[in-house]
């Protein structure tokens, strides 16, 4: 198998640039993603239960915080280097929890 450049647009520069800027995109994506990842792995390992259940809560708590769920997983994630989460997202996770097992005990 080859590869062949073709430079018939004329535009190298601007597709090579082109490229550029996904790649950055797809690293930004790759570590929102493993941020998230941590933090549902801390969700499942302190409440048992399944990936779903707990990518359900740090997304319920986003939701009640009006942030995304990159930046609760962060917060979550900042907590294991003595870092405190805050307050507004610390109630809102208190209250997902609690919805959480009220629903499961059903």
């Amino acid at each position: 198998m080859t590869a062949e450049a073709t430079w018939e647009s004329g535009r190298p520069a601007q597709e090579v640039a082109a490229l550029r800027a996904e790649i950055d995109q797809l690293r930004r994506m790759m570590a929102a993603r493993t941020v998230v990842d941590q933090a549902c792995g801390m969700v499942m390992a302190l409440t048992p239960c399944r990936r779903a259940a707990a990518r359900g809560l740090l997304v319920d708590v986003a939701r009640q915080c009006d942030l995304g769920l990159r930046e609760v997983a962060a917060a979550l994630v900042a907590t294991t280097e003595d870092t405190s989460l805050p307050v507004q997202m610390h109630r809102a996770l208190r209250r997902a929890l609690r919805r959480f097992h009220a629903a499961d005990r059903r």
